[in-house]
């Protein structure tokens, strides 16, 4: 077969989808991915960005025989023909999903004289994988470690970046700053967002996944506490910024990475108050935390500390990504700082010290305890 086509929404594209445009590849020389452009569904993405998506996702997967076409005010079998496609392949998961397939393939062939339909049947683990499911796991504390498993990177980055995106622009009040406040926001956004901040290449933990989980911890902190709204924008102030700048320049003579990240958010300019929450940025330098009082330093803390709780999986990602950023290390002296800075936490939690904010120390010290004695029992065995 010449070529062959694969249609839908794809808001976002899934690995379920990606499964089909691969066996759809097997069938024939060339792939053509006819994306809809309908906006009685309200994408997230528009038509132009998720064409771009797609192709970003089948670049990573070294597929170079796939192209996108958006079709705009046509039906997509009469579309595909127009492209010299004669059939289009779907992927079936149930048994409710062949009865409407099947009728749109009758309607396609029958009354608009469009391409033919190939049906394939996904693989059990992704059978339930749609563009819904995926959307349906956003909002509670470690949606984005879950949806990281069922779309391509390309994908889940964009997803990402638009949940980061409207907690920017809810925090800084876009809908009653003028257009020089908001540029000047915009710039901010992309800065830390960038390659040069949490969107770097080397950043295996302090991460854009950092910030959508410590932003969702606080969330979730202030919608069970009812702090003041005052109170929550400067926790959520110091945490954008906190690890803002993070290398490892070996010089000691440099500001530490605390430091210049609170010297970077006074230097932005973005808030009216901004010592508040440089201190707390400074409280997050274990050396300085001691010296710093600040009715909001528990709570920042614990928020940045809460990865230590988390369940086993996530625990160990998180591990595996810290090892990678201290890549520089030699294995034996990582495990020999790696282990002390545990035992020092790990000793803390046993004495309730841990998680200075009482919070997030019935969600996670119990928990925290187990992982880090796990992880230090695996360094030693190392």
């Amino acid at each position: 077969m010449n070529k062959i086509g694969f249609s839908g929404t794809l808001d976002p594209i899934t690995n379920g989808h990606m499964w089909v445009i691969n066996e759809a590849r097997s069938l024939a020389d060339e792939v053509v991915v006819f994306l809809s452009e309908n906006p009685a569904k309200k994408p997230k993405f528009s038509a132009e960005e998720r064409k771009s998506i797609i192709s970003l996702s089948c670049t990573e997967q070294g597929w170079d025989n796939v192209s996108v076409v958006i079709v705009r005010g046509d039906y997509t079998a009469r579309a595909a023909k127009k492209q010299g496609v004669e059939c289009l392949i779907r992927g079936i998961r149930t048994t409710a999903d062949f009865d409407y397939e099947n009728l749109i393939q009758q309607t396609n062939v029958d009354v608009l004289q469009g391409a033919k339909t190939v049906f394939v049947m996904p693989p059990r683990d992704l059978g339930s994988v749609s563009s819904s499911f995926v959307k349906a796991l956003e909002g509670p504390i470690g949606w984005n470690w879950i949806m990281k498993k069922f779309v391509p990177g390309p994908a889940y980055h964009a997803w990402v970046l638009s949940w980061l995106r409207r907690e920017w622009e809810t925090l800084w009040d876009y809908e009653h700053r003028d257009a020089t406040a908001i540029a000047h926001a915009d710039d901010w956004f992309a800065r830390l967002t960038g390659p040069d901040c949490y969107g770097g290449s080397a950043r295996y933990y302090h991460n854009l996944d950092h910030l959508v989980h410590g932003l969702c911890e606080i969330r979730v902190w202030a919608g069970n506490m009812r702090p003041e709204p005052a109170d929550v924008d400067i926790i959520k102030q110091a945490f954008w910024f906190h690890d803002a700048e993070y290398g490892h320049t070996g010089d000691p003579a440099a500001p530490t990475n605390e430091e210049a990240s609170a010297q970077m958010w006074l230097g932005s300019h973005l808030g009216q108050e901004m010592d508040d929450a440089a201190e707390l940025i400074r409280a997050t330098d274990h050396f300085q935390e001691a010296a710093i009082t600040h009715r909001l330093k528990d709570v920042l803390l614990s928020v940045d500390l809460a990865i230590l709780g988390q369940d086993d999986e996530v625990y160990q990602n998180y591990a595996r990504a810290i090892r990678q950023e201290y890549s520089h290390m030699a294995d034996d002296v990582y495990r020999e700082q790696r282990g002390a800075a545990l035992a020092h936490l790990c000793r803390k939690a046993q004495q309730g010290l841990l998680f200075g904010n009482a919070y997030f120390a019935e969600q996670y010290n119990e928990r925290a305890i187990d992982n880090m004695q796990r992880e230090m029992a695996r360094l030693a065995a190392a």
